[in-house]
């Protein structure tokens, strides 16, 4: 159904303003989504690749992973965002799309998070795992690929899902950089001197497109930790 349809269909059900303020609020709610993915995506391959340094044996390669968790870890998005969006891109003289903005700031903050859940996922494994994959002939990256990513995997599952609910709550901010979102639109209409869009209107509404999109990343990821916990119990039971 095309855009404009969609919106009468709205104004017919709710009527003016409100339809067409829900329409626009849902509309621009599929932008949030995609940034969300993409920032999800790319902030796992760099994360990956970050954790990857972190366990090697070299040691510049594990100062280069701790120094960058440290340093993006502590540094706020909103001041990513502001660097990235308006920051240097002024101080170069250059124009940046919202968008390359939001993308670069949130997949770097991400990254920072995942390279440590999952460096955690990885050293959770016991290090008789590689002693024996070494004992048996088995060299850094065949142990890693074959016998300790498995294990790994499932203990970082459940926190990597909830990162993604993080990661959505965070798109929220990038409308200070001028990314029209959901955020972006619910503030403009909350600010408009109509009638049926004050603030006490808008916000809940907000509100409950974020609940909506959050609420089953964070209930699936607490029943993966509730599986894999009765998994790790089970499996201990018939060790012992």
């Amino acid at each position: 159904m095309a855009d404009g349809a969609m919106k009468d269909l709205f104004v017919s059900i709710f009527g003016a303003p409100e339809g067409v303020v829900l329409f626009q609020l849902i509309h621009a709610t599929q932008f949030t989504i995609y940034l969300s993915l993409v920032a999800f995506l790319g902030g796992g391959l760099i994360g990956a690749g970050v954790a990857f340094c972190r366990i090697v044996p070299s040691k510049v390669a594990r100062r280069f992973a701790i120094a960058y968790i440290w340093l993006f870890q502590s540094t706020p998005l909103l001041m990513l965002l502001f660097i990235l969006g308006l920051g240097l891109p002024r101080l170069a003289g250059i124009d940046v799309n919202p968008w390359v903005a939001a993308i670069a700031a949130l997949t770097i903050y991400a990254s920072a998070y995942f390279a440590d859940v999952w460096r955690g996922a990885l050293e959770s494994v016991p290090d008789g795992q590689w002693e024996g994959s070494y004992a048996l002939g088995l060299g850094f990256l065949s142990t890693l690929r074959r016998v300790i990513l498995p294990q790994a995997f499932q203990v970082s599952l459940a926190p990597t899902v909830g990162l993604m609910v993080q990661i959505i709550k965070g798109t929220s901010l990038a409308y200070i950089i001028g990314f029209h979102d959901l955020m972006a639109i619910g503030k403009r209409w909350a600010n408009a001197p109509v009638d049926g869009t004050e603030p006490f209107v808008i916000f809940p509404l907000m509100a409950l497109i974020y609940f909506a999109l959050c609420f089953p990343l964070s209930l699936w990821s607490r029943r993966l930790e509730r599986r894999l916990g009765t998994a790790k119990t089970d499996a201990g039971l018939a060790a012992a």
